[in-house]
């Protein structure tokens, strides 16, 4: 052990030297529990010391290659960095969102070279879930439409996405959310009950999507319309009636 600190020392001392410079900041994009690996942009690391260093100031990995030393600093990263033993890049396996941010790399040689990387790590995209609304029942004496089906597209507890729906490849409508807090979004569509097209919902974020197709078929089967009738003692009796077909227009139904 003291062997091995005495390398370090020796090597430490022995390969200080100029200032290289700083790189510009490169931008990692990285789904949730996914791996990523940083590049160090070297081939092969011969007297180069190497310190690895998430956020400001906490080393997390510490490479001299001269002595043939390693040393990984965990911490909140529970035994998911790996480094490379030729190029000493540094890789974080199952990474997840608290462990996004800045990553600075220090080469030292006979210059310190500074690279510096921004990590965004992205959650898993559920896949959306596409509903029928139910129906309403109208205070006014009518027969619900039974010509059209009303659908909702959901997702539960996303962050920093876009929901759409698509006809075709044509964007029908979209609504998005760029908040780090979690929130649920729901998107409507109307379509007809013979409509051919085809219809899908898409959730994205900078990285990934997850998509459901529209089963108009399944979804939208005709169903019971609604007769409410207002009466004397303010409440709407609703009574269900079935939907056999239409004639010059009008629904025609039977209990």
């Amino acid at each position: 052990y003291q062997t091995d600190w005495m390398k370090v020392f020796l090597a430490k001392c022995f390969v200080l030297g100029a200032f290289g410079g700083t790189e510009g900041v490169k931008s990692v994009s990285v789904v949730e529990g996914d791996s990523v690996t940083l590049n160090t942009g070297l081939s092969n690391m011969q007297d180069h010391i190497l310190l690895w260093n998430y956020g400001p100031h906490t080393l997390i990995a510490e490479i001299i290659k001269m002595a043939n030393l390693s040393f990984m600093y965990d911490g909140k990263f529970r035994d998911k960095l790996l480094v490379d033993s030729q190029t000493g890049s540094l890789t974080i396996t199952n990474i997840s969102i608290a462990q996004s941010g800045l990553y600075r790399l220090q080469i030292i040689s006979r210059q310190i070279t500074i690279k510096r990387f921004n990590v965004t790590v992205y959650e898993l995209l559920p896949i959306p879930s596409i509903i029928r609304d139910s129906l309403q029942c109208s205070p006014s004496s009518s027969l619900s439409s039974n010509h059209s089906c009303s659908l909702a597209c959901s997702v539960l507890n996303v962050s920093d996405v876009t929901l759409s729906w698509y006809k075709g490849n044509s964007l029908l409508s979209s609504i998005s959310v760029v908040s780090d807090l979690s929130i649920s979004l729901s998107l409507p569509l109307e379509v007809e009950y013979q409509d051919k097209n085809t219809y899908s919902c898409v959730l994205n974020n900078p990285i990934s999507n997850q998509t459901k197709h529209l089963d108009i078929s399944g979804l939208c089967q005709p169903r019971a319309a609604l007769l409410c009738i207002k009466t004397d003692w303010s409440f709407n009796i609703c009574c269900s009636w079935i939907i056999c077909g239409t004639s010059n227009g009008m629904p025609q139904c039977g209990v």
